[in-house]
């Protein structure tokens, strides 16, 4: 493989791990880098003309570099909006560390690639292999975004406590603004700075419209690269 890769991870579902995907998908480019987004495995898909299709990986094809084929993206789309183990077994589909791995390899751009995982870093893809394997199993560094709302400190620590534990890289992490009006917002950022021993990587504000444009203008590329 050729150029960064990166692995986002978050504390839980929808704490905004395609946003801060498609945002460094975005500051990439800006910076006159091939970039690519991959979402090896999606739950949580509607039928297309052709096949099923996912919200999520439509966004980071979007925002990747040239017209890559959705297949690409998303290798396996799954209909259920539940976790992939469950939702691959559903439909009689076997997941395996090995092959999405290899799927990922043959799609990784020359400047930066951005592979998104499934929910949370310890999410199964089978009865013995998680997401925390993949990510291992492609040697990329891992990003952890922190939904910022009560409790996320408890969830970043163990997060980061089980990414460390994997002998995985944390290259650093985001705090997202998910809820508004957050009470001891910037306490908690405080707080994850300081028993974090990877660099914040950017603080992503409430947005609205809320789109990978304006979320790149609060991250910190150069600091990310600098740390794979």
């Amino acid at each position: 493989m050729s150029g960064s890769l990166f692995f986002i991870t978050g504390t839980d579902t929808g704490v905004g791990k395609t946003l801060v995907a498609t945002a460094l998908l975005e500051a990439a480019r800006q910076h006159g880098l091939e970039a690519i987004g991959i979402k090896p495995v999606a739950a949580g898909c509607e039928p297309g003309e052709r096949s099923l299709l996912n919200a999520d990986a439509i966004e980071l094809r979007a925002a990747s570099s040239g017209d890559p084929d959705y297949r690409q993206i998303n290798p396996v789309a799954l209909e259920p909006a539940i976790a992939p183990h469950i939702a691959a077994e559903q439909a009689g589909i076997a997941l395996d560390v090995g092959t999405l791995a290899d799927h990922c390899r043959e799609v990784t751009a020359s400047g930066i690639t951005i592979i998104e995982g499934a929910g949370g870093w310890l999410v199964p893809l089978n009865d013995t292999e998680t997401m925390a394997d993949l990510c291992a199993e492609l040697d990329a560094a891992a990003v952890l975004v922190v939904g910022m709302r009560l409790g996320c400190i408890n969830h970043a620590l163990l997060s980061v406590a089980a990414i460390e534990g994997s002998g995985v890289k944390l290259a650093g992490w985001f705090g997202n603004c998910i809820e508004p009006d957050m009470p001891a917002l910037q306490e908690n950022l405080t707080t994850l700075r300081k028993r974090i021993d990877a660099p914040c990587l950017g603080t992503i504000p409430l947005l609205d419209p809320c789109h990978a444009e304006a979320a790149a203008q609060h991250i910190d590329l150069r600091l990310l690269l600098d740390a794979a």
